[in-house]
């Protein structure tokens, strides 16, 4: 096994090779406007750091988010242009799962990313491998009393200390944590998600309305 994983669901470009076992080379840069210019050099350079090249994957892991729609979609549609290229399966892997797995946190606790629009991307986990409820978008005071008392980790939480008091690291997902994840639940048979969106939303950008269609006579 080799896997390639990447996510640019948070404003982190992030990719990671991971051969069943162990990461074996990570990638991971801050840059919530650079998604489509960093994430095939974080893929080069993890293969060159790793000695291999692309054509020794056989498979590929993508958050699936939630996450914006112009960020979310550069990963989606990388791993799915390396897929047909290589003949070698997608999985998707929700990315505040990734956050989750990361955080190693014992007992019940709560993943929140920014989701802009003075809202989070929240989920409620029973341990570090195990969601009960959403992924949902919120705004923060309006889940409060959901997440009240409980430790919460991403950027979110960060941004929102009313509501989320015990806030922990990591802020943005690794691509190492979600080729962790995906590895482990593939050795066990789990079946993956299929690699589409979870927008969660309508995307920022909207046609105007009363937009006036103009065409020649």
């Amino acid at each position: 096994m080799l896997l390639l994983a990447l996510d640019t669901a948070t404003p982190a470009v992030t990719v990671a090779l991971h051969d069943g076992e162990a990461v074996i080379a990570s990638s991971s840069q801050v840059d919530a406007r650079r998604h489509g210019e960093l994430l095939l050099p974080a893929v080069d350079r993890v293969l060159a750091d790793a000695g291999l090249t692309l054509d020794a994957v056989t498979g590929i892991v993508v958050g699936i988010g939630p996450g914006p729609y112009t960020g979310l979609r550069v990963g989606l549609m990388t791993a799915d242009t390396f897929g047909l290229a290589l003949g070698v399966p997608v999985h998707g892997v929700c990315t505040l799962d990734g956050l989750a797995y990361a955080a190693d946190l014992d007992g019940p606790f709560v993943v929140a990313t920014d989701a802009r629009r003075k809202e989070v991307y929240w989920a409620r986990y029973a341990d570090s491998r195990t969601r009960v409820t959403g992924p949902a978008v919120d705004r923060p005071a309006d889940i409060a009393d959901e997440v009240a008392g409980l430790p919460a980790v991403g950027a979110g939480a960060l941004l929102y200390p009313d509501t989320f008091p015990s806030a922990h690291e990591p802020e943005h997902v690794s691509a190492a944590a979600l080729a962790s994840l995906a590895a482990e639940r593939l050795a066990a048979g789990v079946e993956l998600p299929a690699p589409r969106p979870l927008y969660l939303r309508r995307p920022d950008a909207q046609v105007p309305k009363n937009y006036k269609v103009v065409t020649p006579k």
